[in-house]
């Protein structure tokens, strides 16, 4: 699975300290510095039994290919530099139309223009950038995929469930691996298997300390009497993406060791329930302690309080008035608050942060690019892909936030160097004023932070029982609400 394996090359990669980039400098930059390999353990078993008819297959393969396939695999072949010669080449005066669930694909568009200018100062392309809302963009671009040429190049688009099903098994969508990003990730185009992640995003449990409630295991915000603020899983998808992670045998084993850490009176409480659910997690084939999962999910759905966006919960979850509240939110949302006498970023506690928290801290999620099927500038998609993950400048639209973490080791630890996102809550005199905002970063989320990744595949395989059955609780807490 694509998750997995990146899971596996940032954790690895992301310990030794890189230079920004990929390619030459002329992306505003020094050129990096030798990548890691990953050991050529794949393509040395290939050349190994094979021998030399590996090497004749890829170029027959490659002649079978058309369109855009056609253009992807030649592209990823290709450095940075040599990309944007052909998307020069290709959109010089002509009209470049992106969609993506971020609007700051709006901001790179005009970064990505003055590099191809640094090229030949005689570029120039316009563009358009949409953002469509309450999942739109799936429509979209399936509208869009009707036409012998498309309009939109390229996608910037999160929900792996969803971009699974709707488009990538109907084939709308194609993905792109620059041979850059490959490189710093120890891996090869062809060897690297799934989608292309911009960034792994995280939502984290947080909640109010201004008064005497205690969140230092994850199951405390499933327990009696507890309604967490969290954007509604029907507003934005990919919060069911989450709940269909838990179930993985990986977090059901976190969720099960958070439990063993409870005290009698609390275990107590959420014994029933997972006996109730001894049964379903055995129809749905989870593992053997799948039915832990269950039980969260269950008391999660059952008793969130539903919201429309994350900025609002934000908003409450600050202010002194929200006593005992809590949430699970975007990170990256305590950057935005303005300090006053009864709100501060000093009224929330970001649960994982603390000493004696157990069980999983948050929910990471990605923004995937891919290449339309009849993208009418390939060259030009490829290109710009390829500089907002392989440059920090072409990042930057997204890497001045804190929790979000470029998928490129190199883009990350020069978006580190150059924002300082770990001493995020430290003041000029170079006091820590707001240690929530002190982002721990990647490596520390992934692994103490006990942060759940979304893995396409298994989210698509997970919706049909395990998304049933979650749409089946959603319907009966509504009517219970009412």
């Amino acid at each position: 699975m694509k998750k997995r394996i990146l899971s596996v090359l940032l954790t690895a990669a992301m310990s030794v300290s890189l230079m920004a980039g990929c390619g030459s400098n002329n992306a505003g930059g020094e050129a990096p510095a030798s990548a890691p390999t990953s050991g050529g353990t794949e393509s040395a078993q290939e050349e190994s039994t094979s021998g030399a008819a590996t090497e004749s297959a890829a170029p027959a393969q490659a002649e079978n290919l058309t369109g855009v396939d056609a253009i992807i695999a030649e592209a990823e072949g290709m450095t940075l530099d040599e990309l944007a010669a052909k998307a020069i080449e290709e959109s010089n005066s002509q009209t470049f139309y992106g969609i993506g669930n971020s609007s700051r694909g709006k901001t790179a568009l005009p970064l990505f223009i003055s590099y191809l200018q640094t090229i030949d100062p005689n570029y120039n392309m316009e563009f358009e950038w949409q953002q469509p809302k309450n999942n739109k963009i799936f429509e979209q671009l399936t509208a869009d995929s009707l036409k012998d040429s498309g309009t939109f190049s390229m996608t910037l688009i999160q929900d792996g469930n969803q971009i699974q099903t709707k488009m990538i098994d109907t084939e709308i969508l194609k993905t792109f691996i620059p041979k850059d990003w490959a490189d710093a990730n120890g891996t090869t185009p062809d060897a690297y298997e799934g989608f292309l992640p911009l960034q792994t995003l995280n939502k984290v449990f947080m909640f109010n300390n201004t008064g005497d409630a205690k969140f230092t295991n994850c199951w405390d915000f499933v327990y009696d009497g507890q309604h967490p603020l969290y954007m509604d899983i029907d507003s934005e998808l990919v919060g069911k993406n989450f709940l269909y992670m838990l179930t993985e045998d990986k977090y059901a084993d976190m969720l099960k060791e958070a439990y063993d850490a409870l005290d009698d009176e609390k275990k107590a409480y959420f014994d029933p329930i997972v006996a109730e659910l001894q049964t379903d997690a055995s129809d749905f084939g989870l593992g053997e302690n799948g039915a832990y999962a269950l039980a969260w999910i269950k008391l999660w759905v059952e008793n969130y309080n539903a919201q429309t966006d994350d900025g609002p919960i934000c908003n409450t979850l600050v202010d002194a008035s929200a006593t005992d509240q809590s949430a699970l939110i975007v990170y990256s949302k305590l950057r935005s608050v303005e300090e006053s006498a009864t709100v501060s970023v000093n009224n929330v506690t970001v649960a994982a942060y603390q000493d004696d928290y157990v069980g999983i801290g948050g929910y990471g999620y990605n923004h995937y690019l891919f290449l339309t099927k009849n993208s009418p500038l390939p060259w030009t998609a490829c290109a710009f892909i390829a500089y907002l993950t392989c440059t920090e400048d072409g990042f930057s639209a997204w890497g001045k936030d804190m929790g979000g973490y470029s998928s490129n080791p190199e883009v990350a630890t020069a978006t580190e160097t150059t924002y300082q996102h770990q001493k995020g809550g430290y003041n000029d005199a170079g006091e820590d004023e707001f240690p929530a905002k002190d982002d721990r970063g990647y490596d520390w989320w992934t692994t103490e932070g006990e942060l759940v990744l979304e893995d396409p595949q298994y989210c698509a395989d997970a919706a049909f029982g395990v998304g049933s059955w979650i749409e089946t609780l959603t319907k009966y807490a509504d009517a219970a609400a009412e």
